[in-house]
């Protein structure tokens, strides 16, 4: 597992996000209204709406093309839709706001 610095907490509004690129991979990191940060993939698993773009609602990111809610803790879809998203491991460094995700394998 590698562990990279992406950021300051101060880099994301509350209830906003921002994106980061791994490889080939794009992450959206969000910072909920408590100031906890989650990170998932940065796409819908429905028509692969942009998530970063999506209103948060307490834990919850809506996709911006046809409101399907995923629960940023879990990953999952909410119901009547179905799906997952990847999620990824946050760590905040809370004297430095430093913010850290776990990523499998190297880059």
């Amino acid at each position: 597992m590698t562990k990279i610095l992406v950021g300051k907490e101060t880099d994301i509004d509350v209830k906003g996000s921002r994106i980061v690129r791994m490889g080939d991979k794009e992450i959206a990191l969000f910072r909920l209204s408590d100031g906890e940060v989650l990170a998932v993939e940065n796409k819908c698993p429905h028509k692969g709406g942009v998530l970063s773009e999506g209103m948060v609602c307490g834990s919850k990111v809506h996709c911006p093309l046809h409101d399907w809610r995923i629960d940023l803790h879990s990953g999952a879809v909410q119901a009547p839709d179905h799906g997952h998203v990847v999620t990824y491991e946050v760590e905040v460094d809370r004297s430095s706001g430093s913010i850290y995700l776990t990523l499998e394998g190297s880059l």
